[in-house]
């Protein structure tokens, strides 16, 4: 009978005390981490926002940077083609030494045509560097294409 009357005691309160447990309010640890986690799920959103727009961003810059790129070259292109016409009107020493120079300017120009459109985006670091770097050899081959122009004036 003990045994039992024992028996049914743990019984009950075992009972007790999941029924309590269900039915009382979230402790103020489980709300605090419930609003950690709303809170880290929103940031994530914003964080694949932020991806997709300097994507986005990445590629609207590099196009711009092409057609630039693009424009110069070809003006390049008809330099070296109004330079072709002004030598032929040059001497026969002159013409020689003029033709190698506008040969090597006119090939440095298709280096870099081919450059540009080989170029594969990966990294802002290497679009940062890639940048840099052809413009400062577009702006050499201006300066070379310029020089070249004053020679032949002279």
């Amino acid at each position: 009978m003990n045994r039992t009357i024992l028996t049914l005691a743990i019984l009950a309160f075992v009972a007790g005390t999941i029924s309590t447990s269900y039915g009382q309010e979230p402790d103020a640890k489980s709300v605090k981490a419930r609003e950690n986690l709303l809170d880290a799920q929103k940031k994530v959103v914003d964080a694949k926002q932020d991806v997709k727009q300097a994507k986005k961003d990445s590629v609207s810059e590099y196009q711009k940077f092409k057609q630039e790129s693009e424009a110069k070259i070809a003006s390049h292109e008809k330099s070296i083609a109004e330079f072709k016409a002004r030598i032929g009107k040059e001497k026969k020493e002159n013409k020689a030494r003029y033709d190698k120079k506008l040969a090597e300017l006119e090939q440095k120009n298709s280096d870099m045509k081919k450059k540009l459109n080989e170029y594969k985006a990966d990294g802002k670091e290497n679009w940062t560097l890639f940048k840099h770097d052809f413009n400062h050899e577009m702006d050499e081959l201006g300066k070379a294409l310029k020089d070249f122009t004053s020679n032949i004036k002279k």
